[in-house]
């Protein structure tokens, strides 16, 4: 059994994902009429029953989260960048990407959106206190402040997404 399919993927009234929570938690929310089920995974069975597990459901009811500003991490930074190096343009898994300041500290640089980008080790340990300048490359994108992320707030790889997500956490441009 695949790795997500403990979990479920809670969208808005709108289709677009807003967590990633358990099919318990999923369960009780279908029961207590506050979701429905958009995809379901193969039923779970026991010798007295068989019930099918939510893989996608959809709130009922109107879900606002507060505007607020897309906050700074390394998994945003990831899902901003998808997952790529921005020197050598590979996508890689979590565990073998970094982060890197554009302008070096050294040089100056601050840890700001604006500064950081994904990279793979490799490329980072290359690049080592200079800017992409000096060592003669040329980024894929400019660095920004996103202003939404709709699967960062999900938390989850894509490498883990359900083949039944999918559709909802395409990636968009930000």
């Amino acid at each position: 059994m695949h790795e997500s399919a403990s979990r479920t993927l809670l969208l808005n009234q709108s289709y677009l994902p807003v967590a990633v929570i358990s099919w318990k938690k999923a369960v009780v929310m279908l029961f207590t009429g506050k979701v429905e089920t958009v995809k379901s995974y193969n039923a779970a069975r026991s010798p007295s029953t068989s019930v099918k597990v939510p893989s996608v459901v959809r709130l009922m009811v109107a879900f606002r989260r507060p505007k607020k500003a897309v906050k700074f991490s390394r998994l945003n930074v990831y899902t901003r960048d998808n997952w790529t190096c921005q020197y050598c343009a590979v996508t890689f898994d979590t565990k073998q990407l970094t982060y890197d300041h554009v302008v070096p500290r050294a040089l100056g640089g601050v840890t700001s959106w604006v500064n950081i980008v994904t990279c793979c080790r490799d490329c980072n340990t290359e690049k080592g206190g200079r800017t992409p300048k000096q060592v003669g490359w040329e980024l894929l994108k400019r660095p920004v402040h996103p202003k939404w992320l709709p699967t960062a707030g999900v938390g989850v790889h894509p490498n883990k997404w359900h083949h039944s997500w999918k559709e909802f956490l395409r990636r968009r441009k930000t």
